[in-house]
């Protein structure tokens, strides 16, 4: 099975420029039990210096990433730039804030259509993790129909932390899970934020015990969950509703 990404740069002279460049970069990939000297700590260094997050692959997970002559190193860049926060909320103008939080997304089909449906809703940007989810990829791009290239999409260190910030700014956090009150019972009228879980695992217990209420989706078939983004969408236009008082 062909398992090559689209989204590798690989190489250490493509790498290191591309690190050098502004072009965003999601994660830096190092084959493990290099020595980490000469142009590898070099590379190893501008990554630290951007604060993106460092994975150590054994080398034949990373041949099958690349496809190519990857020399130990590669890094997967983003198809479009990343946000800051305050560009977000500033964005949102005289509106009452509408954000989607991502917690660790690891499909990016589920978040390109979380991100085609969040931009179809008015909401006025999407949160997710440095680490623990997937970022801005071409596949991402697609799967949301071209929105990921417009939408603003800003990455944080720490979910938790960015709660609290947002908490303070007078913005109510609503936490997705099976386990809540019914979704549509809820007041979405003011300033809000959607949080949505990761596939099978849900909402992380320190995103969850931030967030101001938990809302569910009754399950009436034989299967526990819904998919990520469909359960994104549901609740992402009942807001949508509320805020357009229809």
């Amino acid at each position: 099975m062909n398992n090559i990404r689209e989204d590798m740069i690989y190489g250490r002279n493509a790498v290191t420029e591309l690190l050098k460049s502004q072009r965003p970069v999601d994660v830096l990939y190092i084959q493990s039990g290099l020595e980490r000297q000469g142009s590898i700590g070099a590379i190893i260094k501008l990554a630290r210096q951007r604060e993106m997050p460092i994975k150590e692959l054994p080398r034949e997970r990373l041949d099958a990433l690349c496809g190519g002559p990857h020399q130990g190193v590669a890094a997967s860049a983003a198809a479009a730039r990343y946000y800051e926060l305050e560009e977000i909320l500033e964005a949102a103008g005289e509106q009452p804030p509408f954000l989607v939080v991502a917690d660790g997304i690891q499909d990016p089909h589920n978040l390109g259509a979380i991100i085609r449906t969040a931009d179809a809703a008015g909401a006025h940007g999407l949160i997710i993790p440095k680490r623990g989810g997937v970022g801005l990829t071409p596949t991402v791009l697609k799967a949301s129909a071209g929105a990921a290239a417009h939408f603003p999409v800003a990455r944080v260190p720490n979910l938790a932390a960015c709660l609290e910030l947002l908490k303070k700014r007078g913005i109510w956090c609503y936490c997705a899970s099976p386990d809540g009150p019914l979704w549509c019972k809820q007041d979405y009228a003011g300033p809000v934020a959607l949080v949505v879980g990761a596939e099978g695992e849900g909402v992380s217990r320190l995103v969850r015990e931030r967030c101001d209420f938990v809302v569910s989706l009754p399950m009436q078939g034989h299967i526990s969950s819904l998919n990520a983004s469909v359960a994104a969408g549901i609740i992402l236009y009942e807001i949508a509703r509320q805020r357009m008082g229809l």
